[in-house]
C-alpha cells in the first residue's frame, strides 16, 4: 500500500521521517501543491536537514548513518528515501484535483491544517477534507481536531476522532472515511485523565483545568507583524522570539470526543505558548473527592496510578519518570504520548461544607433535618491534585502517535 501525505509543514514533514522509518509502506506520494526552491536537490535538502531534529540519517541510523536521499529524477519528481521510493507533487492544492487515483494512493494525511471542517463538501471553491476522497482515497487522517464553523452541524456519521491507546477501538472500517487525530495537546491531556477516570471512576472527579505551556509554531510570527482584517486576538502577531504569550487551546472540546464521559465533569483548558521549537508542558489539577477523613488521597496513591499504568495498560504511550527534567529532554522523545514527571505531583486536602441555604431547590423541611446532623457528617473531604505531563508537540509524541494510527486505519483497510 502507498501513503499519501498532503502538505510538508511540521508534522507533514516528521510524518514522513516517521514512515520512511518504520517502512510499512511501498511509496510515500506528498504533495507539496507548488515547486521549492531551485530543483528537487533543494527539496532533498530540505527534508534531510531539521534545525530541531538534526539530519534525517542520524534518526534513522545514529551519528555513523551516510546520506539516505538518492535516485533523485527532476521530472519525475521522485527520490528514493532509506530505500522507499517517494514522489513529490508539486501542482495543485486544491484536495479534489491532487489525483491521488492516478497514484494508486487510498489513505491520505491531511497535515496542512487547512482542511479541517467535515461537513463541507468537496466542491467546495477553496478545497476541502473530503476532496481527497473525491481525488481516490478511501481514508483521510486529519492530523489535527475537527472544526466545524457552520453553527448548529453536527459531526457526520462518517467522521470520528480517535487518539491510539485511549480509544482506537471506536473507528468502524465500514462507517469512517474521515478520522482525526486530534492534537498534541489532547493526545497528551487523555493519558493524563484516562488512568485517573479508570481508579476513581468520574463520579468521584468533581472538576478539572488544564494549562499548556506549549511550544511555538508556525503560525506565529518571528517578529511582531500588523493583524489581518477582522483578527481578534492581537497577541498572535506578536514575536514569539521573545515573548511568553497567551493563547486558547481545543484541547477541553477534543477530548470530550476521545473521552465522552469527560462530558459530565467541569473542566477548563488554557494555553500558553513560550519560545521554544519543541517541547511543552501540561499542568493538569483536577478535585477529587476522597473517601477517608482519616487517609485522603496523597501524592503516593497518584503517582503509584501512573506507575501502573504506563507499565500496564498504556505501556508504550504513557511514560513515568522520578527523574528532574526539562523541556530539551523530551525532544524526540520516542513515542511517549505523555512523560509523568512524579516528582512534581501535589496533593492537598480540604474539608468542604455547604452553606445549605444557598444549596437551590431545598425545601425548609430538608434544610432543618440537615442542620440538625452532626457538623461532620455534612463536611466532604476533596483532594485537589496537580500533575505535570510532558509531551514532544512535534516527532516525539504527536508524529509517532499519527503514525500508529496510520498504521491501525491501513492495517484495516481491505
Amino acid at each position: 500500500m502507498k501513503l499519501g501525505i498532503n502538505g510538508m509543514g511540521r508534522i507533514g514533514k516528521l510524518s514522513l521521517w516517521t514512515h520512511v522509518a518504520r517502512k510499512r509502506f511501498s511509496g510515500i506520494v506528498v504533495n507539496l501543491g507548488r515547486d521549492v526552491g531551485q530543483s528537487l536537490s533543494d527539496l532533498a535538502q530540505t527534508v534531510e536537514k531539521d534545525s530541531t531534529y538534526g539530519r534525517l540519517t542520524q534518526y534513522l541510523h545514529g551519528v555513523r548513518g551516510e546520506r539516505v536521499i538518492e535516485n533523485l529524477d527532476e521530472a519525475k519528481g521522485t527520490m528514493t528515501i532509506d530505500g522507499i521510493p517517494v514522489q513529490f507533487l508539486r501542482h495543485g492544492r486544491n484536495p479534489r484535483e491532487i489525483g491521488w487515483r492516478d497514484h494508486d494512493v487510498q489513505l491520505v494525511v491531511d497535515c496542512t491544517g487547512v482542511f479541517i471542517d467535515p461537513t463541507v463538501s468537496a466542491d467546495v471553491g477553496n478545497g476541502s477534507l473530503r476532496g481527497h476522497l473525491e481525488a481516490g482515497a478511501r481514508k483521510v487522517i486529519l492530523s489535527a481536531p475537527y472544526k466545524i464553523k457552520s453553527t448548529g452541524l453536527s459531526m457526520p456519521d462518517d467522521a470520528v476522532t480517535t487518539v491510539m491507546g485511549i480509544n482506537e477501538e471506536v473507528y468502524d472500517p465500514g462507517k469512517h472515511a474521515l478520522i482525526s487525530a486530534a492534537s498534541c495537546t489532547t493526545t497528551c491531556l487523555s493519558f493524563m485523565m484516562k488512568p485517573l477516570m479508570d481508579h476513581f471512576g468520574v463520579d468521584r472527579i468533581l472538576s478539572a483545568s488544564m494549562v499548556t505551556v506549549h511550544a511555538s509554531t508556525s503560525s506565529q510570527t518571528v517578529l511582531d507583524a500588523v493583524p489581518l482584517a477582522g483578527a481578534k486576538d492581537l497577541r498572535k502577531s506578536r514575536s514569539i522570539m521573545n515573548n511568553i504569550i497567551l493563547t486558547t487551546t481545543g484541547a477541553a472540546k477534543a477530548l470530550r470526543l476521545v473521552l465522552p464521559d469527560m462530558k459530565d465533569v467541569g473542566f477548563m483548558a488554557e494555553s500558553v505558548r513560550v519560545p521554544t521549537t519543541t517541547g511543552s508542558l501540561t499542568i493538569l489539577t483536577v478535585n477529587l473527592q476522597s473517601e477517608s477523613r482519616e487517609s485522603p488521597i496523597n501524592r503516593n496513591d497518584i503517582n503509584g496510578i501512573y506507575r501502573e499504568a504506563a507499565l500496564g495498560p498504556y505501556r508504550g504511550y504513557l511514560a513515568y519518570t522520578e527523574e528532574q527534567n526539562v523541556s530539551s529532554d523530551m525532544i524526540g522523545f520516542p513515542k511517549a504520548a505523555t512523560v509523568i514527571e512524579a516528582q512534581e505531583t501535589h496533593t492537598r486536602t480540604a474539608f468542604i461544607r455547604l452553606n445549605l441555604d444557598r444549596v437551590p431547590g431545598l425545601s425548609p423541611e430538608i434544610l432543618e433535618t440537615l442542620a440538625s446532623l452532626p457538623k461532620h457528617i455534612l463536611e466532604a473531604p476533596v483532594t485537589q491534585v496537580v500533575v505535570y505531563g510532558w509531551y514532544d508537540n512535534e516527532l516525539g509524541s504527536y508524529a509517532n502517535m499519527l503514525g500508529d494510527l496510520t498504521e491501525h486505519i491501513s492495517a484495516r483497510m481491505v
